[in-house]
């Protein structure tokens, strides 16, 4: 073979071997891009909410209001219908509440109570009473005992009163009264009108929202 032969053959065989080299750098390097984990995208903090915040409720914009219940109304005291039948304006050493006298449709009564406690904690106190037995019991000065609970004094006096409808009392008067409460803040009440007999109730206190006027008296 000549020597100009050698030369081009050993020139191909050069050019060969570099453009071998070169396809399997690109083969390496296509093969490292598909195999390698894709990068990972990160989601942008953000600001948690605030927790939602329930504000107390208002009588007369979030509920009824029950002080303003009138003699005639009927209303709606835990979705029970009941009519008010009569209403006693109570006042006693600057305190004043309203008792509605209610009737409902089993013709059975009960008494609704209704103050407002000014103060630091200004709030309504609503009460639904249910009468207990006395027995000819009279309210003591110290504890007492009604139905096996036991029972502390908490308040007592005689307060002015005046009667709108049909309350089976006189139209003014006076009337006595003693508060109780048990252990477990339970109430007792005992009532005397004008010096008759003595009677007790038991009081059950209604959150807010439990008394609904559903037609007003004409």
């Amino acid at each position: 073979m000549s020597m100009t032969s050698m030369v081009v053959l050993g020139l191909s065989i050069a050019t060969v071997l570099l453009l071998l080299g070169a396809f399997l750098a690109t083969m390496r390097q296509d093969r490292k891009g598909r195999t390698s984990a894709p990068p990972v995208e990160v989601a942008p903090v953000e600001t948690p909410l605030p927790a939602p915040v329930i504000a107390p409720g208002h009588a007369g914009t979030d509920y009824t209001d029950p002080r303003t219940i009138r003699v005639g109304d009927r209303i709606e005291v835990h979705g029970s219908p009941r009519r008010v039948l009569g209403a006693m304006f109570v006042s006693w050493q600057g305190q004043q509440w309203v008792e509605y006298l209610l009737r409902d449709s089993a013709r059975r009564f009960q008494w609704l109570s209704v103050e407002a406690h000014e103060g630091d904690s200004p709030h309504l106190e609503v009460q639904l009473w249910t009468d207990v037995p006395t027995q000819g019991m009279v309210p003591a000065k110290s504890t007492l005992v009604m139905e096996g609970v036991e029972f502390s004094p908490i308040e007592r006096g005689t307060a002015a009163f005046r009667s709108e409808g049909d309350t089976g009392h006189p139209e003014r008067g006076l009337l006595d009264f003693a508060d109780y409460r048990a252990s477990d803040g339970r109430l007792l009440s005992f009532e005397r009108i004008q010096g008759q007999s003595w009677t007790a109730s038991y009081a059950q206190p209604l959150p807010p929202g439990s008394i609904t006027i559903v037609r007003r008296a004409s």
